[in-house]
């Protein structure tokens, strides 16, 4: 196997190449639409449960500046800090379950709002550098770097993502109108629209996909009388970054599921990294590319760390990243540069992000739904790397077999305890420790009966028998 897969010849802008400013600010505001929601979406969730109240916009303009720095940090690499890939960082929904369990272990024994934020930033500052120093020996863990590991965690990032993007172009979470006609006429219309412009022989108009999609979905959104400019009006004109607002406190028990989590994350990092490299044409073997995981980790422990010092929650790479740079060809770092200017400028400025907020979820979703599934694809891609051995092939079914199941039926381990359902009620987390626990521990002459002599070249094993 090479060190490279298949080189991406769809691409307009490779990773070093530098496009003109106005092609750099209209690639960078598709990376910033397709994230948006996403990067504050946690924080309105995570506000909402635990009664933040009045502090939830601080909380949003926090978290889009933070996103904005991570950002700059990933894709500029500062000395040994960030993978140098255009690798867009925002606020996790992966930390959500072990967030809110630190909140009600403050919120049930009487804490204020503000004692809350405090012990979450304070545990989540604190778990950062179990990322961090999970970072300087990643890539020594050749069981977390194996593309059959990577492809298999990638595919299942991707599928469980569609059932978001399915489901905000049906209406939203708990919407009263989900599933009606004009929410399916809207969302549908813009996925149709993205498709059809991306198949446009024209460069510049293919690159712009995604942004022309989604000003569709918005103009169709005003002739339907579903936006509400009053809205922005409202928002504040200027917020202003303070470190620790909320004070640093610290609590075991919220601590331990938060620390896991870095775990997890760094796990999902270096397979949204992987995808990233593959669809950039870059290397997912050698040392450039283990450099560059080993980098993208540590700059995520590293932007988790001033999250958590700047008042917002855990960040991580996104995925929809990936999509949007298969979508538009610009896998350019130095829009990243531009994609954290514009995050930051969002957030010190509110009333910036209360126009995008106006965006229906339906327009959103025909965006997202496709982008999410690109990164199955990506996914699908390194898997077609790996020599389909019979050992290989139980590895991949039983990765992907549990860790869909538990996407499509999330209440099978409702018995069981709430610990065994925070490391293994994610789909991405299971399938994660599935492939590698399966990857260590069959040998690598594991059913060789019943593979060819060709399908084991590069492990050195010889087959006993052919397959009929």
């Amino acid at each position: 196997m090479s060190e490279n897969v298949p080189a991406n010849t769809d691409l307009l802008y490779r990773l070093h190449d530098r496009p003109n400013p106005i092609k750099a600010f209209l690639g960078a505001i598709q990376h910033v639409l397709a994230a948006f929601v996403g990067i504050i979406t946690p924080s309105l969730i995570i506000g909402g449960a635990l009664g933040l109240g009045e502090h939830i916009p601080y909380l949003l303009s926090m978290s889009l500046i933070v996103s904005g720095v991570a950002t700059f940090i990933q894709t500029r690499k500062v000395g040994p800090i960030g993978s140098g890939l255009m690798a867009l960082q925002g606020t996790s929904f992966g930390f959500l379950a072990a967030v809110l369990t630190a909140g009600f272990v403050v919120k049930n024994r009487g804490g204020s709002p503000e004692e809350i934020l405090s012990v979450i930033f304070g545990v989540s500052f604190l778990g950062a550098f179990v990322e961090i120093f999970l970072s300087q020996f990643i890539t020594k863990l050749k069981s977390f770097m194996s593309p059959i590991v990577t492809g298999c965690v990638i595919v299942t990032i991707g599928l469980s993502l569609t059932k978001v993007g399915l489901t905000d172009l049906a209406g939203g979470f708990g919407a009263e109108d989900f599933g009606s006609i004009p929410n399916l006429l809207l969302g549908g219309g813009v996925l149709v629209s993205v498709v059809l412009i991306s198949i446009i022989n024209n460069k510049v108009i293919r690159s712009s996909a995604i942004f022309i999609g989604l000003m569709l979905g918005l103009l169709a959104a005003v002739f339907m009388g579903r936006i509400d400019f009053s809205l922005v009006s409202e928002a504040d004109f200027f917020t202003v970054p303070i470190p620790f607002k909320y004070g640093f406190g610290f609590d075991w028990q919220a601590f331990i599921p938060i620390a896991f989590m870095y775990i997890i994350t760094s796990i999902e990092t270096s397979g949204d990294l992987t995808a990233t490299s593959m669809i950039s044409g870059e290397p997912i073997k050698g040392p450039l590319y283990e450099k560059r995981i080993k980098g993208g980790v540590l700059g995520d422990g590293v932007n988790s760390l001033i999250a958590a010092v700047f008042n917002t929650f855990p960040v991580t790479t996104f995925s929809q990243n990936n999509g949007v740079i298969q979508m538009t060809g610009i896998a350019s770092r130095y829009v990243g540069f531009y994609v954290g200017g514009i995050l930051c400028l969002m957030g010190l400025f509110p009333i910036l992000g209360a126009i995008f907020t106006q965006l229906p979820k339906p327009v959103v979703g025909g965006v997202t739904l496709l982008m999410f599934a690109t990164v199955a694809t990506a996914g699908i891609r390194i898997l077609s790397t790996v020599d389909f051995t019979h050992r290989n092939v139980l590895i991949i079914a039983t990765s992907l077999g549990l860790a869909t199941g538990i996407a499509f039926v999330p209440d099978v381990l409702s018995q069981t305890p709430q610990f065994f359902q925070n490391i293994f009620g994610s789909a991405v987390t299971m399938s994660g420790i599935v492939a590698i626990t399966l990857d260590i521990i069959l040998p690598k002459n594991y059913g060789v009966e019943f593979d060819t002599a060709e399908q084991h070249a590069e492990d050195g094993l010889k087959t006993t028998q052919k397959v009929a």
